[in-house]
């Protein structure tokens, strides 16, 4: 084969050198600019430009070499071409960006909590019993010395005797008799036990003891009607748990007020009256499904250059797929160089939204930013997730949920094919000879949110532990499958004015050794660190703060349009475990966005950031420029 140009010396490709041995065999080597090289799902590399001509490359992260490899040849280019496609080429390389798996995505922008309609609208409850009628000659008083009640479950014997006591150890009438009754029954009704009372059965008097019986109410039936799709026993299940016996108005009311909030009715009410049998009482409960078909059209540019920025997205879900309570959601995303598919499905366990929630997503990406994209670089990759979510505590207002996730997730990586004929092992950062990484973990968290009518509180804290299970990779001394890591996320929404919110939000990962870039914290982007390209950072540890007031500027109420101007700032900072940090391994960014909401069907925003730690740019996309947009539409 001619040599058509080539000689004994090193061409630079932003960090690796392509080395020409003998006449036209290439091996990779490690060599000029400092260069951290991720491969995986986020990204294949993080160029670090270093203008010292004795710059070293960094421990972690670094292209590792590959001794004993097979030579192959590789077609002869221009030396003038190859510089030109090399020249500022100080940019990360994405390789595969997969989808983010339910288990570690971002906490969803929390909203102020709707109001809802006042008590008497989503429960009408039986007027109060009328005052027992005294018979017409009263006996002579009597003197008692205890009041025995039978058949309270709720109250204590001292907060019973404390109830009767002015009517013990003195002489009493009949209508005090019955006060002492009454006084036990208004007991129930301060506590919300309206369906419950008290009565003074026959007996005969023995040594100044009365016995007061008292009836716990109870449900006889729940009657569920206006349902179409819905499952009876959905709605049914978890009025059952809010009306165990004794039956408590303000706890059926809660379990009223949990349904009106859930996605799939649009409105309830119910009417408490009267049962058959005494103590018990019939709910009758109509319900107004909500439409659970859904389509969401979005256009973005959060994807990093390297594989497309302009990402367009479709997902079509159903909340309700078989009258179970059962969700699925099929999203389909791509750019110019990736294709991206995932499904989720949630099943209902238990009437306390315990839920199964089956994840899988596939992403397939090639690298199309120059001057990597002759090199052919290709990559698929997949995740699999089961999750139990199961909350503790659930109320209107609170909840607090515990859930654990087996995880799956996988790439693998090649290149080269279109040059030399056959792909190759692509070198990727903990993957193995085969340019695979797989990754087996399970993932322990906690979730809390506490909404009120003017600020939502939201928190969410994961434990991951990486498995040497089911074929995960496992290296000497490059990241694996085996790690322990700590995620934590919070934000804080707060309605300062009408329409004007503040959005803060934080978010940090620690882990206790180096981790494949699949783990890894990325910092920069539009939904990180604005003024960026996305994931400019990719390393084992980072924090981030990021807040912003929305101030709106325009109504447009005919058509419930809003217009807002968005400040913001945002700063993340990361670095790695046992391995050099990058260098800056800080960015800040300053700007302002304007957002356009239209009902809950259309929203439209775009931000210009501003980037106050330098970086070397190229600024050939808009995210390097700092600008992001991104359009959603919701047509059902």
């Amino acid at each position: 084969m001619p040599r058509s140009g080539w000689q004994w010396r090193s061409h630079y490709l932003s960090g690796l050198a392509f080395v020409v041995v003998g006449t036209t065999s290439i091996e990779l080597s490690e060599a000029g600019h400092p260069i951290q090289l991720n491969f995986a799902a986020r990204a294949i590399a993080q160029v670090i430009p270093d203008t010292s001509a004795k710059a070293e490359l960094p421990k972690a992260n670094s292209f590792p070499t590959q001794e004993g490899k097979p030579e192959f040849w590789l077609p002869s280019l221009n030396e003038e071409e190859l510089e030109t496609r090399v020249n500022d080429a100080h940019q990360p390389i994405e390789l595969a960006q997969v989808p983010e798996p339910p288990s570690v995505e971002p906490l969803p922008e929390p909203e102020p909590l709707p109001l809802l309609p006042p008590p008497e609208e989503l429960l009408e409850t039986p007027p109060a019993p009328a005052p027992d009628e005294l018979p017409g000659e009263l006996p002579e008083t009597i003197t008692v010395s205890a009041f025995e009640v039978v058949g309270s479950t709720v109250f204590d014997e001292e907060t019973l005797a404390a109830a009767t006591a002015p009517f013990t150890n003195r002489p009493i009438s009949f209508a005090e008799l019955l006060q002492a009754r009454s006084a036990v029954t208004q007991l129930y009704i301060d506590a919300g036990y309206v369906t419950s009372g008290a009565l003074i059965p026959p007996q005969t008097l023995e040594d100044g003891v009365v016995t007061i019986q008292v009836i716990e109410g109870s449900l006889e039936e729940i009657v569920v009607t206006g349902n179409r799709r819905l499952n009876s026993s959905y709605v049914r299940e978890r009025l059952e748990l809010a009306a165990e016996p004794p039956l408590n108005v303000p706890r059926l009311l809660e379990g009223l007020q949990l349904l009106q909030l859930d996605p799939l009715i649009q409105n309830i009410s119910a009417e408490l009256s009267a049962g058959l049998r005494p103590g018990t009482s019939l709910l009758q409960v109509e319900v107004t499904e909500a439409d659970t078909f859904g389509v969401q059209l979005a256009l973005d540019n959060g994807r990093s250059p390297t594989v497309g920025s302009v990402r367009r997205r479709i997902q079509v879900s159903e909340a309700n797929l078989l009258g179970l309570g059962d969700g699925l959601s099929i999203g389909y995303s791509n750019t110019e160089g990736s294709d991206g598919l995932d499904a989720n499905y949630t099943l209902p366990l238990n009437p306390r939204n315990g839920t199964l929630n089956f994840s899988y997503g596939t992403t397939s990406s090639e690298v199309i930013e120059d001057p990597f994209n002759f090199l052919d670089i290709q990559s698929e990759s997949r995740y699999y997730e089961i999750t139990y979510r199961q909350p503790l505590t659930l109320t209107p207002t609170e909840e607090f949920a515990l859930s654990l996730t087996a995880s799956r997730r996988e790439s693998e990586s090649e290149f080269l094919e279109e040059l030399i004929g056959e792909p190759l092992p692509f070198p990727s950062l903990g993957a193995d000879e085969q340019g695979r990484t797989r990754v087996s973990a399970l993932r322990f968290s906690q979730e809390w949110t506490r909404q009120e009518s003017r600020q939502v509180w939201a928190a969410r804290s994961q434990f991951s532990l990486g498995l040497d299970a089911l074929d995960s990779t496992v290296n000497e001394n490059a990241p694996d499958s085996r790690f322990f890591s700590w995620r934590g996320q919070g934000q804080y929404v707060r309605l300062l004015a009408p329409d004007t919110l503040l959005l803060v939000r934080a978010d940090i990962q620690l882990a206790d050794e180096g981790v494949v870039p699949l783990e890894q914290f990325g910092i920069g982007g539009q939904q990180t660190v604005r003024g960026y390209r996305q994931d400019f950072l990719l390393t084992d540890n980072g924090a981030l703060l990021s807040a912003e007031v929305r101030l709106p500027i325009w109504r447009v109420r005919d058509i419930d349009g809003l217009l807002q101007v968005v400040p913001f700032f945002d700063i993340g900072t990361g670095w790695n475990s046992g391995s050099e940090d990058p260098d800056p391994n800080t960015l800040i960014g300053l700007g302002a966005g304007l957002q356009w909401r239209q009902g809950d069907r259309f929203t439209a925003r775009i931000d210009f950031g501003l980037p106050l730690v330098s970086v070397d740019s190229r600024d050939v996309t808009w995210q390097e420029s700092g600008i992001y947009f991104s359009i959603v539409y919701t047509p059902f």
